[in-house]
């Protein structure tokens, strides 16, 4: 859309069009229709013994106000909401329109019986959190993974100099590195899955003040904790104000900051190889790298995945530290905050969907690391006066020190002739010999 205000329903809406199932407008209503729904079927299971006659038949008749509900009683509900000011009043009154359409208006005071708007609210929000994460997050972050395995593998043997300090250190495996990335998301992933989805549920200020006074003998605690953690899936917390806490919605949002920041130190660990020329990147007919310049081929993938990376732990970041935070019993502001949950959320698709895209156009540029290693061979002195220190040769890393630290280049033959010319065994000069920048990679 050319006249959208956040590129996430503009310029990327095709990136994250699988999110507005979870976080439009829409969505947020029709979540709070099933809440509802789902609220007066537990109250007639319970049952009160003014829904008694509601009867089997009807409970699958209100189920499908839930189930066929679409983008015109959506409009309803915007509609009444312009007479009510009030957004989830509004959703009861259309459900109770839909009971008088359907011939069930004699038990249509019990929709939203007792409840208050957080209610409805800190059940839906975290209902389509869940799904969102499971259904559209959680398959593009495996496939992430899949792919940095795959390169893992394909990579295993390749060695590669390290840069520890953006200068030349001791050589890796490219795969090896690759595989922290893999392991690091993995490991974080595993706390993300550890955090409870929590829900708010009892009432004006949390105590079932009017679910007591109507109907003083039923215990409502129970009643709760029952249509939170069994029917709804979520995690009911108690006790609670006239809102959730948050303190949970708080840690899964830093768990998501922190799968985002590893994968910005992937994606500028990348673009770093791709500036060395370790990689070279597929080029797309048609695809113009820069304006001006005709020969570029701009990691440009890698750059739009930190950028919206960066932006989505901005607002993570906010909502983790403002959600859990409101006065006395409640105040307003997680109103408005809560409904830009899917935003981040939009980024971080974003973001994934670019790193997946720059990972495919990497091509491997092996001569390019086997040029580096060989330009770089004061990194094997690290293993040869270690193999000194072992047969006891004094000063060994002074001696080395002196030989490599700060000169301009140190070649393979300055190192053979530095072990010509060291006291010890041929034995041990032999062994030393064979060690080069390609071979003297490690084992993990």
């Amino acid at each position: 859309m050319l006249t959208a205000i956040s590129p996430i329903d503009g310029r990327y809406q095709s990136k994250t069009q699988e999110l507005s199932a979870y976080f439009s407008e829409f969505a947020l209503i029709k979540y709070r229709v099933q809440v509802e729904v789902e609220y007066f079927i537990a109250l007639c299971e319970l049952p009160l013994p003014q829904l008694n006659g509601f009867g089997t038949h009807n409970v699958e008749r209100v189920r499908g106000i839930t189930r066929y509900f679409d983008q015109t009683q959506a409009a309803r509900i915007k509609e009444i909401e312009r007479r009510t000011n009030h957004d989830v009043k509004a959703v009861e009154y259309f459900l109770k329109e839909e009971f008088d359409d359907l011939g069930l208006g004699q038990w249509k005071e019990f929709i939203h019986f007792a409840l208050t708007s957080q209610d409805i609210n800190n059940t839906a929000v975290p209902l389509s959190l869940k799904a969102a994460l499971q259904e559209v997050y959680d398959v593009f972050f495996v496939k992430i993974i899949e792919k940095l395995q795959t390169l893992t593998r394909e990579w295993a043997h390749i060695p590669m100099l390290a840069r520890t300090h953006g200068q030349a250190a001791s050589p890796t495996l490219l795969g090896k590195e690759i595989e922290v990335f893999s392991e690091r998301l993995n490991v974080q992933f595993k706390q993300l899955k550890a955090v409870p989805f929590s829900a708010k549920f009892g009432g004006a200020t949390g105590n079932f003040n009017a679910h007591h006074v109507a109907y003083p003998d039923i215990d409502w605690r129970t009643f709760a904790d029952d249509f939170v953690n069994n029917r709804l899936q979520l995690q009911r917390s108690h006790p609670t104000t006239q809102i959730e806490h948050y303190d949970n919605l708080g840690a899964l949002f830093h768990a998501l900051s922190r799968i985002n920041t590893i994968l910005i130190d992937l994606c500028r660990d990348m673009w770093t190889y791709i500036s060395m020329d370790y990689f070279k990147q597929k080029t797309i007919t048609g695809e113009v790298g820069s304006s001006a310049m005709p020969h570029k081929v701009n990691p440009i993938d890698f750059e739009n995945a930190e950028g919206n990376l960066g932006m989505a732990n901005a607002i993570f970041g906010h909502l983790a530290e403002k959600l859990p935070v409101s006065r006395l019993q409640r105040d307003l502001t997680d109103s408005t905050v809560l409904r830009n949950v899917g935003v981040p959320i939009g980024h971080t698709l974003i973001a994934f969907k670019s790193i997946l895209k720059g990972l495919d156009k990497l091509l491997l540029n092996e001569a390019k690391l086997k040029a580096d290693l060989e330009a770089n061979w004061a990194v094997v002195a690290e293993a040869i006066q270690n193999i000194l220190r072992r047969e006891n040769y004094p000063k060994p890393y002074e001696a080395l020190k002196e030989l490599t630290r700060g000169k301009s280049a140190i070649s393979k033959t300055d190192i053979q002739d530095f072990i010509a010319k060291l006291e010890v065994s041929e034995e041990v000069k032999a062994e030393l010999r064979v060690i080069s920048p390609e071979n003297y990679v490690g084992k993990i």
